[in-house]
């Protein structure tokens, strides 16, 4: 009986616990309201840098680094809508690592309203509506946006050293955030699915906080995406309750299905495949009792697909080994799919334990083969070279010397058909568009040296970006001399 009194009393006080702690969040949520300004709409501009997430030149360095030039992001919070345009340039002299370059200003508009999401770099929206639950938690990341989804998510409070911590949930996604003793938001944490990473931390920190004419911003924002910053503002102007906030969705976007996986081959010599049908390519070599993948790029998904269609063209031999290129995420983002199929990754030295400490991450919020069924990766790795061949195929991979694009960027390459496949360095420019802007000659030229200095004889690109070109398109873009 006393057992009985003891568990029920327990279960009260917990639930007293729970109520006091949602209480107490709602008086510290109030307060930082009525401090910071109640708002429907709030609109800030300024300049600062931008990091390319994932696209760092080392695998444990920091992104690679852009200037913003120039800032505006107008949030409607009862429409749930945002819009964010920002221009960019290069560092310079331009930062070493990813991400596709550009020369001069280049702008982007991303846009989100409720389930809907687009790009509007010119007249037409370009429907991404894969991408509209990451903008819409975004909006709920801003200090106002905050303390609105904190009283409207049940938020409980816990007593930090310095500040009062507001957690609840939107949606899948957990936030927490940190109001100080002057009751201004000062860090907002929350975790969104990455195919490398797992559940990545995304830590946005607000300070130096200014009066705008009744709203107290901060003046400084800074957001770290993987432990590195993607966005370093410095706000130079905020308006409350702008006019036209809410955003109308183009009835295109409304319309638009989720772009399907698609996968189609190309067959480039006897037994090598270049496999294409989405905005990064695999090549596919046949050997005498296995196959061989070159790239494994995107998530999951593009993983299945490709591995579905090395099936289709060779059904009666195994996976055995994948080659990876170089680290960054849109170009390892689908190695675990391989790791759960016993696949043995090939990549630098440089690479390995990156992999094995990213991919110890939870993977809660978006789980994969591998989380479903896990398995201790398997890697050969080499420091500038690895050749994998069984007496009649050979696949040789070779580290780049002197890459800007990535520290341990490699390709590979196929002596008996002469085939070059390569990622980043050279995308082939489309027949008759523009040459290779400033920062992609400096790479592909520092490719081209390297060919030399192996002395390698190419007669074929097949590039993990593009369309498959001789080499002698690759020797007209940079003005070299056919031979």
């Amino acid at each position: 009986m006393a057992k009985r009194s003891w568990i029920g009393l327990s279960v009260l006080l917990a639930a007293w616990a729970v109520a006091s702690s949602a209480q107490d969040a709602k008086t510290v949520i109030q307060n930082a309201e009525k401090n910071m300004g109640e708002v429907q709409s709030i609109q800030f501009s300024g300049t600062g840098k931008a990091g390319g997430l994932g696209q760092s030149w080392s695998p444990n360095g920091p992104w690679h680094g852009t200037i913003i030039t120039s800032y505006t992001r107008t949030i409607d919070y009862s429409g749930r809508s945002s819009k964010e345009e920002l221009t960019r340039t290069q560092e310079n002299p331009p930062s070493r690592g990813g991400e596709p370059p550009f020369a001069g200003e280049q702008k982007q508009v991303n846009l989100v309203s409720g389930e809907y999401a687009w790009n509007q770099p010119g007249n037409m929206p370009i429907p991404v509506n894969a991408l509209a639950d990451e903008r819409q938690l975004q909006i709920w990341l801003t200090p106002q946006g905050f303390l609105k989804a904190a009283a409207e998510n049940n938020a409980t409070l816990t007593r930090g050293k310095n500040a009062s911590v507001i957690s609840f949930k939107v949606g899948e996604h957990k936030v927490t955030g940190e109001i100080n003793g002057q009751n201004l938001v000062t860090k907002v944490d929350t975790w969104i699915a990455n195919p490398v990473l797992g559940d990545m931390l995304v830590d946005t920190v607000y300070s130096d906080y200014k009066d705008f004419n009744g709203v107290k911003f901060p003046t400084h924002i800074v957001q770290k995406q993987g432990g590195f910053p993607t966005l370093d503002l410095n706000v130079t102007d905020v308006k409350a309750n702008v006019e036209g906030a809410a955003l109308e969705v183009p009835e295109a976007v409304r319309q638009a299905a989720p772009p399907p996986v698609r996968v189609t081959s190309q067959k480039l010599a006897d037994g090598v495949w270049f496999l294409g049908g989405g905005s990064h390519n695999s090549v596919l070599v046949e050997f005498k009792d296995y196959v061989a993948v070159v790239e494994a790029p995107n998530n999951d998904a593009r993983s299945e697909a490709v591995m579905a269609e090395v099936k289709k063209l060779v059904p009666d031999k195994p996976i055995r080994y994948v080659v990876n290129t170089h680290h960054h995420y849109d170009h390892s983002g689908g190695l675990r799919t391989y790791v759960a199929d016993g696949v043995t990754i090939i990549t630098n030295e440089g690479n390995k334990a990156f992999y094995e400490r990213a991919w110890q991450q939870p993977r809660t919020l978006e789980p994969d083969m591998l989380s479903r069924n896990p398995r201790k990766p398997v890697f050969i790795t080499y420091k500038d070279k690895y050749v994998l061949t069984d007496g009649s195929q050979s696949i040789e991979i070779h580290r780049i010397q002197g890459d800007n694009h990535n520290e341990f960027m490699s390709f590979a390459y196929l002596p008996k058909e002469k085939i070059l496949i390569e990622a980043d360095d050279f995308s082939p420019p489309a027949p008759n568009g523009p040459g290779l802007v400033p920062v992609s000659l400096g790479f592909a030229n520092n490719l081209y040296d390297n060919l030399k200095r192996l002395k390698l004889d190419v007669e074929t690109i097949a590039p993990l970006h593009g369309r498959v070109v001789p080499f002698t398109e690759m020797e007209k873009a940079l003005g070299k001399s056919a031979g």
